[in-house]
C-alpha cells in the first residue's frame, strides 16, 4: 500500500515533495531503452485539465521547483514551492501520476532533448566508457544502460507505449514526503486522494548475468584516455555495502584518499581520479575510474590493478580506518541539512524498501567495524574485474584484461 511521511516543520516558509515510484529504467522492455526516462520527462509537460505551458506557468509564476526523472530503480516527481502556494502546487503531483496528457507533440519535444543528451554524451570519453561497462556487468538488461536510453530505442518508442507505461503510474507501491508546514486541510486531502492508489507495481526484469568478456575498448582520437574498472557487488539493504562504503571513501573521498595520494599526487598518473559505490536495489556497480595522458595509460592501469590487488590483501590501518569513519559521518550530516536534503533521503529510503532510520542504524554500525571485516567485504564482492578502457588506437593496442583475484 501507498505510504505517506510529514517531516514536520512548524512555521517553515517553504514546503519540499517527493513522490516515489518503483518504476525507474530497470522497467525499460526489451528494445525499448529510454521509456521510462521519456515518460518521466513528458509528465511535466500536461497532466488534466492542464496544458505543457499551463503547467509551465503555475510553476514559475510562483517561484516554484519541479522535476521528473527516473534513476535505475526509481521514478521521482520532485517539488519545492513556498508554503503558502502548496495548496495549488501539491495536488499537482499526484494528478501527474494520475492523468498525464501525453500528448504527442510534447512526447516528440522530449524525445527530441533527450536524443540530443546523447549525442553530446557520445563525445564525453567518460560516458563512453561507462557505457560499455554497464553492458559488461549488467548485459542488456536492467542497469546496462543510461536511464536516457539508447538513442535507436528512443526514436523508436511511441506514444501509445507511453500510454501503457503511465497506467502503471498510480501504483500501490508509491511513497509520497513532505518536508514543511502544510495545512492541516491540504495533508488530509491529499492523503485521501494518495491512498486510493492500489494498483500493483509491474514486476521488474530480472538481472542479466555479467558478460563473458571483462575488456571492452573504445577507440576515440583524444590526448586523454579514461580507464574503468567495475565490480557487481550488494543491494542496497546488504550488511556488507556499509564497509564497502567506507573503503571507497578511505580510496576516493578527498585530497587526504588513498588513490590520489597515491596515483596523483605522487605518481603523476591521473588528472581525475575516484571509485563510485552507487547503491541499488539488486547488485550494486562500485566503479574505479581514473583518467591519464594517452602515453601513461599501461602504467596508470598498472598501478590502479596494484591498488585493487593492495585493498585485498592488506587491511586498512587503525588512523586509515578512524579517518574513513570520520568522513562518512561528515557525508552523511552534510547530505541532511535542509528540508529538500531530508525529504529526499526519506523517500530514497522507503522507496528502496528501507526503514525511515537505515542510515542512523548503518552508522553506529561504524565503530563495530574493523580493518579485517572491510578487507574482507573485499575479497567477497571485488574480485572480479571489468575493464573499460576508451582512448586512441596506439594507446589502446597495449591494453590487457585484468584477472580475477585469487581465492583466499
Amino acid at each position: 500500500m501507498t505510504r505517506f511521511e510529514l517531516l514536520h516543520r512548524p512555521g517553515a516558509p517553504t514546503l519540499a515533495a517527493r513522490l516515489v515510484l518503483p518504476l525507474g529504467s530497470r522497467q525499460d522492455p526489451v528494445g525499448a531503452a529510454g521509456r521510462q526516462q521519456l515518460l518521466a520527462g513528458v509528465l511535466t509537460r500536461g497532466c488534466g485539465d492542464l496544458g505543457a505551458e499551463a503547467v509551465a506557468d503555475l510553476v514559475e509564476n510562483r517561484g516554484a521547483q519541479l522535476r521528473c526523472e527516473a534513476g535505475d530503480d526509481l521514478l521521482v516527481l520532485a517539488l519545492r514551492c513556498a508554503g503558502d502556494d502548496a495548496d495549488q502546487l501539491l495536488p499537482l503531483l499526484l494528478t501527474m501520476a494520475e492523468a498525464p496528457r501525453l500528448e504527442g507533440a510534447q512526447v516528440e519535444r522530449e524525445r527530441h532533448l533527450n536524443l540530443q543528451t546523447l549525442q553530446r554524451l557520445q563525445e564525453d570519453p567518460f560516458h563512453r566508457c561507462h557505457e560499455r561497462l554497464r553492458r559488461q556487468l549488467y548485459g542488456q538488461g536492467p542497469y546496462g544502460h543510461d536511464p536516457l536510453g539508447v538513442a535507436s530505442d528512443l526514436a523508436a518508442i511511441s506514444a501509445d507505449a507511453l500510454s501503457v507505461a503511465a497506467r502503471d503510474l498510480p501504483t500501490g507501491d508509491a511513497v509520497l514526503v513532505l518536508a514543511g508546514d502544510p495545512p492541516p486541510g491540504l495533508i488530509e486531502a491529499i492523503t485521501t486522494r494518495f491512498a486510493s492508489w492500489r494498483a500493483p507495481s509491474a514486476p521488474g526484469r530480472p538481472l542479466d548475468p555479467p558478460a563473458a568478456d571483462p575488456l571492452e575498448t573504445v577507440e576515440l582520437d583524444t590526448e586523454q584516455a579514461v580507464v574503468m574498472v567495475g565490480f557487481r557487488t550488494v543491494p542496497l539493504s546488504h550488511p556488507d555495502l556499509l564497509p564497502l562504503r567506507l573503503l571507497q571513501v578511505h580510496l576516493a573521498v578527498g585530497m587526504s584518499s588513498r588513490l590520489f595520494q597515491q596515483l596523483r599526487e605522487e605518481r603523476g598518473l591521473a588528472y581525475e581520479i575516484g571509485v563510485d559505490l552507487s547503491a541499488r536495489q539488486e547488485a550494486s556497480p562500485c566503479l574505479w575510474y581514473l583518467s591519464t595522458g594517452a602515453p601513461r595509460l599501461a602504467e596508470a592501469i598498472d598501478a590502479l590493478e596494484a591498488e585493487w590487488q593492495r585493498v585485498l590483501t592488506l587491511p586498512l590501518s587503525d588512523d586509515e580506518l578512524a579517518l574513513a569513519r570520520a568522513k562518512l559521518r561528515g557525508q552523511d550530516c552534510l547530505s541532511s541539512e535542509t528540508a529538500s536534503q531530508r525529504a529526499d533521503r526519506l523517500a530514497l529510503l522507503l522507496g528502496h524498501g528501507l526503514p525511515a532510520d537505515h542510515n542512523e542504524r548503518a552508522l553506529a554500525r561504524l565503530e563495530q567495524l574493523e580493518p579485517e571485516d572491510l578487507r574482507a567485504a573485499a575479497n567477497r564482492w571485488l574480485t572480479q574485474p571489468m575493464l573499460s578502457v576508451c582512448g586512441p588506437g596506439r594507446a589502446l593496442a597495449r591494453v590487457r584484461p585484468l584477472a580475477p583475484a585469487p581465492p583466499r
